[in-house]
């Protein structure tokens, strides 16, 4: 990463974008056509989940035909909050991390606006539960979120 840390954290935030709608297509396209099941291990399957609402399907329920558009309007603000964030990022773990996680809100944000609905596929499971399925957006979130925790608690910070 070079030493703007906005040039690289968009750069980061536009490879996530690209990798998950790249993950995304082959899915829809080649893999789940048809839509099926597919067992890849004992604990993980391929599936074709579409996700109405937020994390964990939370608000997935909600008969208003605004909530994709209510997501996508808060998904957006927070990813200006983060970009602004980004500007003025400390250390290259903090770029990384704001990338991932805005690389990941936009690539759900694509999906709200194409098919009114996030595309899940990754299905972890053990004991009979199931692990709600995800994609490589929510992934790209869980670790830049991580890791930002990571820099707050264990970073040391220069007086």
């Amino acid at each position: 990463m070079g030493n703007d840390p906005l040039k690289s954290g968009l750069m980061v935030t536009a490879l996530v974008t690209v990798l998950d709608q790249l993950c995304k297509w082959a899915m829809l396209e080649i893999v789940m056509e048809p839509p099926r099941i597919i067992p890849v291990t004992s604990f993980f399957n391929l599936v074709l989940v579409w996700n109405r609402g937020v994390s964990f399907g939370f608000l997935g329920g909600a008969s208003s035909q605004w909530i994709p558009w209510l997501l996508t309007v808060l998904a957006l603000a927070i990813m200006a909050a983060l970009g602004w964030w980004l500007r003025r990022a400390a250390n290259r773990l903090m770029v990384l991390a704001l990338g991932l996680v805005m690389g990941g809100a936009l690539g759900n944000v694509i999906d709200r606006l194409r098919f009114g609905a996030v595309m899940d596929f990754l299905d972890f499971h053990a004991a009979g539960l199931h692990w709600p399925a995800f994609n490589v957006a929510d992934s790209a979130i869980t670790v830049g979120a991580t890791m930002i925790l990571y820099d707050a608690f264990f970073v040391r910070r220069n007086p």
